[in-house]
């Protein structure tokens, strides 16, 4: 057996949730671009966990499914009220959805039907969990969540407590249909690693977040972001990131093992991120991204990833930099419940070989001998 470092290159299992074939991602056989211009949140998510787009009826039904699952119960609440107000906010979520399977009486229910409402309520309770531990380290209630209105809407209601402008909406709802599913990334990996020993979807994405958590996945956008804070202003961009070229350091957000000539989801939040920017009337951050992207691929040929052009987004939205990766939770929660939901149909434990290094034709020796 020879060993593949990080199983770069391996195929793990089949899937037909979503692909990355020539630097094309599609969910369920339809474009990233077309779906980032022309479907909802709620639409992308009924096509992952279903495997087709819905009718008006069918999409109205999912939102007053949301709608109704949104609320978590008390004990929930009361619990993030004792976390320690300084908690890490991936740590915090991972938490609270580990718990939310005390308080479901379907928890181990293993029908297909029981497990597909599962998905659903966790797609609905996730950002309710996000905005109410938001709120709760400010010193301020919860709000309850609204029924009828998009996963994006609700959650920046929830989070100000005031109905947001339908621009920031329209962004977080692009920010969340790019971010749904990614093929066998990390997190989506153990989730299914974890749900093929037939444990449960909470388990499952229990173990997704904890993986979302690391830095080089879905905590590369709130490195971007603190890059950005350490710069400070544009005309300290050029000669900060010479700097950190010249002594070989990594600039966060640029390259990705999957795309070699560009990840397709970018160009879309440099988009989003200038049309805030016009909005607020605050380009700054917009304009420093597009000089660190200039000088990054110029002299590196390394180009941004979905986590570069998202930081000055959410930061233009005016959401903290610690619920920038909760967000990319809020929707990857779609995929991570489709993958698992696949998973199910077709399990087979996931148990890879290691090679081994290690010593060789040892012997147990006497403990009085042993230095």
């Amino acid at each position: 057996m020879t060993a593949t470092k990080g199983l770069e290159g391996i195929v793990a299992t089949t899937s037909s949730i979503s692909s990355i074939v020539d630097g094309v991602l599609t969910y369920r056989g339809i474009d990233i671009d077309d779906l980032a211009e022309n479907a909802s949140f709620e639409e992308v998510a009924y096509l992952l966990w279903y495997g087709k787009l819905p009718t008006q009826s069918e999409l109205d039904g999912l939102v007053k499914q949301l709608g109704e699952y949104a609320a978590i119960p008390s004990q929930v609440i009361e619990q993030l009220k004792l976390y320690p107000k300084d908690t890490n906010t991936m740590a915090a979520l991972r938490t609270a959805i580990s718990s939310l399977a005390l308080y479901d009486e379907s928890a181990q229910d293993m029908s297909p039907e029981a497990n597909l409402k599962k998905a659903v309520k966790l797609q609905a309770q996730l950002p309710t969990i996000v905005a109410a531990f938001a709120r709760i380290r400010e010193g301020k209630e919860p709000i309850a969540p609204k029924s009828g209105v998009s996963v994006a809407h609700n959650f920046l209601y929830m989070l100000t407590g005031q109905e947001p402008d339908q621009v920031a909406v329209k962004a977080l709802d692009q920010a969340l249909v790019l971010h749904a599913d990614h093929e066998l990334n990390a997190s989506t990996f153990a989730a299914r690693v974890t749900v093929a020993t037939l444990s449960d979807i909470y388990s499952g994405v229990t173990s997704a977040i904890g993986a979302l958590k690391g830095p080089l996945h879905g905590g590369a956008n709130e490195a971007v972001m603190v890059m950005l804070e350490e710069i400070g202003s544009f005309d300290k961009v050029e000669s900060t990131i010479n700097e950190k070229l010249a002594n070989k350091e990594k600039i966060m957000g640029f390259g990705h093992r999957v795309y070699k000539n560009g990840d397709p989801r970018a160009k879309h939040l440099q988009k989003m991120s200038r049309e805030l920017g016009k909005l607020t009337g605050n380009m700054e951050l917009y304009e420093m991204s597009v000089k660190i992207e200039e000088l990054v691929t110029g002299q590196k040929g390394l180009k941004p990833n979905v986590d570069f052009y998202s930081a000055s987004v959410y930061t233009t939205l005016g959401i903290a930099r610690d619920l920038f990766t909760p967000i990319f939770a809020i929707s990857r929660v779609s995929g991570w419940t489709a993958h698992i939901l696949e998973q199910y149909e077709n399990n087979r434990l996931i148990r890879p070989r290691a090679e081994y290094t290690g010593p060789v034709n040892q012997k147990v020796t006497p403990i009085a001998e042993r230095q």
